[in-house]
């Protein structure tokens, strides 16, 4: 009975291979393959509009510690809206950036902005936040002149919350006595206002062209994939990219939204959706609760290079990536797929019944020839 059950696992054994081995030689009779493909894209982005002038309001005050308040209607929705508005106003008022805070509460309390769209904030915001540090600081500045008994243009800051006359170090007032005896003893208000709007473009009368921002942020990106042609399953293997933001003022934000907006491209490239899935939609998403989105086993290896070249009417020459580093996801897999197997999926997302649908269309896969590569 022992040797009869033992010679019935090994005849079904041969008889079914495990899997994988199983798959494997399927897929070599069949023709079957998985195909490597590289796509490529480049984008520029406009940041902002000219639509009215697409003004940014930001508003900064002192408090009677010495600490700053930074008023603003531009919603930080995660980007980093906060933590970059802080830093160009601690930049410009010259002060620690610990001192200084950011109160992003809503439109009916705090100065007007266009809103959180457009990439928009770092440059809109970000230039309205330095007019009105600069106010405030010029406050500051004659309240410590004022204690120290010199001109106001002798004094500079250390940006560790002195202020000292230029050249003499030891005559010194720190900014919260500064912003103390303003409010106390000298009856001023430490506080600044700021709007940064961007002058209308002309308009041709013949045509309507005109010009509708004010910069372009640019971006190039490249990624390496697998297409399965029997399951028309893609697998991202690594993505390469290079990206112009104008002067990276936060390096360490600007990765991390380069990243993860890369990640959320790609997401809209290869899953996300609510349409029928191939043959009925009955096991597919019916709405935004249930639809598929790449998660940990999914991340791919992404380098990134980050070109700063300062943007002239950029706050300290930064524009800030906004949501370009999502746009070039899109058309590079949209070509790698291309690349791999030769189907071009024209409409979003590159779903594996799309792929398996243009497979049948073209007979099978046409990856593209070395030859056509090296050209």
């Amino acid at each position: 009975m022992v040797s009869h059950h033992r010679n019935g696992r090994e005849r079904r054994a041969r008889a079914h291979p495990p899997v994988g081995r199983r798959g494997a030689r399927q897929k070599r009779e069949l023709g079957m393959a998985v195909h490597k493909g590289r796509g490529f894209a480049a984008i520029n982005y406009p940041i902002g509009m000219n639509l009215g002038g697409d003004p940014s309001q930001a508003l900064v005050h002192s408090n009677p510690d010495g600490k700053f308040m930074v008023s603003l209607s531009s919603i930080d929705l995660g980007q980093g809206m906060k933590s970059v508005t802080r830093q160009i106003a601690a930049e410009t008022l010259g002060v620690p950036v610990e001192d200084v805070y950011v109160d992003t509460a809503d439109s009916d309390t705090g100065p007007h902005c266009m809103g959180s769209f457009a990439s928009r904030g770092t440059h809109r915001v970000g230039n309205a936040v330095i007019q009105a540090a600069q106010e405030a600081r010029a406050v500051m500045m004659e309240a410590a002149a004022e204690e120290l008994e010199v001109n106001a243009a002798d004094l500079v800051t250390d940006g560790r919350g002195n202020i000292h006359v230029r050249g003499a170090p030891s005559r010194a007032i720190t900014t919260a006595a500064a912003s103390a005896a303003a409010q106390f003893k000298q009856g001023r208000t430490v506080s600044g206002r700021g709007i940064f709007l961007i002058p209308l473009s002309e308009v041709s009368p013949e045509t309507g062209e005109m010009t509708p921002v004010s910069c372009f942020a640019h971006a190039a990106l490249i990624v390496d994939l697998e297409v399965d042609d029997e399951t028309g399953e893609v697998k991202v293997l690594e993505i390469n990219s290079a990206y112009e933001v104008g002067r990276a003022l936060n390096p360490k934000l600007v990765e991390q939204q380069l990243v993860g907006g890369a990640w959320m491209g790609l997401s809209h490239a290869l899953y996300e959706t609510t349409e029928p899935y191939y043959p009925k939609r009955d096991h597919g998403p019916v709405d935004f609760n249930n639809y598929l989105m790449p998660g940990p086993g999914d991340i791919a290896p992404h380098n990134i290079a980050v070109l700063e070249r300062p943007a002239p009417d950029g706050p300290y020459g930064g524009k800030g990536p906004g949501e370009m580093c999502a746009n070039p996801v899109l058309p590079a897999v949209a070509n790698a797929v291309f690349d791999a197997v030769g189907v071009r999926v024209r409409d979003l997302p590159i779903t594996p019944e799309k792929i398996l649908r243009g497979l049948r269309e073209n007979g099978g896969a046409r990856p593209r020839s070395r030859a056509a590569r090296a050209r």
